[in-house]
């Protein structure tokens, strides 16, 4: 395919990091498509997240609306088992629900180019084209194809097929709750926080976010709450992913196929380990999502005409807030460097230098912060813990980006 005029780009995988991606390059005068393996529209489930400035600075860049993205914060507090607050710290941040900043992106990539039900099969590439043939008996071809298809990745399992998900040794109990059941002095004392319990060797945190159809009117809004729990890998997490016919469940377990015995362990273990007020919180908690945590790190991001960005590439523990904004810088550098280069495999080999010493940056930081949540701990897992599971340590640390800027 030419090198010049309107080029055309495949994106493979319709959520953060492919509609980013694909809006930026349209911005810069690619034919982009967009081709997502699900159905239905997608869903956080009970995702929240960290608004980061950096993010909030991509959308303002591609036109989009920022008021109103989520909910303001100023603040972050630790308490206690009794309920005290024993560590408190200003951090001014916007929160919001996955759904809300999915649907900004969604609505503003056009509907016709935007396919869904089409998994990718497998792909091919000659030093002019790259051809992506669908499992539906489909075949594309374009000058440039990007791997934004998640943990999963199918164009990483091609690209590199002996990287993949590395189980960090804990989990997440994840739920959102409506504003509008918390119990006034539950809500008086922690909803418009970051609000952490930290248990020996576990963390609880939680915070406001949008509402459903991303309303940010209070008492209309949600609280996120996430609870890290050690797990073995050989006994706990396949306990945890077994459902109740027996099925263990790889990576992940849908949650209505969570046993209620696993349930109503975690809501005990509240009741014996966090505050009065974080106990409520959970006791609101029916339907939870488990989230088994995982590393994943790739050693290339550029493969001739092919690239990988986002979860498709790197995989960090959540506790750094940067799942998002990482995507969002992934796919401003892979459009610049295609602005700054005609040829693509070159564009891609310069993309790939700017973005993959800071993704693997990424991802040691997160190491660090999750070190004193795992099973099993190297002694250098258990030096890293010492430093980075004090009160002090946790709340300044936690959903901040502050490190790549030290």
């Amino acid at each position: 395919m030419p090198e010049s005029g309107s080029r055309r780009a495949v994106i493979i995988g319709g959520s953060m990091s492919g509609l980013l991606t694909g809006l930026l390059l349209r911005r810069s005068g690619w034919d982009v498509d967009i081709f997502e393996r699900v159905e239905t529209e997608l869903s956080g489930r009970g995702a929240g997240i960290v608004a980061q400035p950096e993010l909030i600075e991509r959308l303002k860049g591609l036109g989009l609306p920022t008021e109103g993205l989520g909910v303001h914060i100023v603040g972050r507090k630790i308490l206690d088992r009794t309920g005290e607050v024993v560590e408190e710290f200003a951090c001014p941040q916007v929160t919001t629900a996955w759904e809300r900043v999915y649907r900004l992106l969604r609505d503003a990539f056009p509907a016709a180019h935007y396919h869904r039900g089409r998994g990718l099969a497998t792909l091919a590439q000659t030093p002019q084209a790259v051809t992506a043939y669908f499992s539906n008996g489909e075949t594309v071809s374009a000058d440039l194809l990007v791997g934004a298809d998640g943990i999963r990745s199918t164009v990483r399992g091609q690209c590199l097929p002996d990287v993949g998900p590395r189980y960090a040794g804990y989990t997440a109990w994840r739920a959102l709750l409506h504003e509008h059941d918390f119990p006034p002095d539950v809500h008086r004392e922690v909803f418009a926080f970051m609000a952490f319990g930290l248990p020996p060797g576990e963390q609880f945190l939680g915070y406001p976010v949008a509402g459903p159809d991303n309303d940010v009117r209070p008492g209309h809004r949600r609280y996120n709450v996430i609870w890290y729990r050690p797990a073995d890998e050989a006994s706990k997490l396949k306990w945890l992913l077994t459902d109740d016919r027996g099925v263990t469940h790889a990576i992940s377990i849908p949650p209505p196929l969570i046993r209620r015995d696993a349930i109503a362990e975690m809501h005990d273990a509240a009741e014996r380990l966090l505050a009065p007020q974080l106990r409520q919180i959970v006791r609101l908690i029916k339907e939870p999502i488990l989230q088994p945590i995982y590393d994943l790190e790739s050693s290339q991001m550029a493969f001739g005409r092919v690239a990988i960005l986002g979860d498709a590439a790197f995989v960090a523990r959540p506790h750094v807030g940067a799942g998002v904004a990482k995507a969002a810088d992934d796919a401003g550098a892979l459009t610049d460097a295609l602005t700054q280069e005609a040829d693509v495999p070159a564009a891609l080999k310069r993309f790939e230098r700017a973005r993959l010493a800071e993704n693997h940056r990424i991802i040691n930081y997160a190491r660090h912060l999750g070190s004193y949540l795992q099973a099993t701990r190297t002694e250098e897992e258990q030096a890293r813990a010492g430093r980075h599971s004090t009160n002090k340590a946790v709340i300044k640390e936690t959903a901040t980006l502050d490190f790549l800027h030290a």
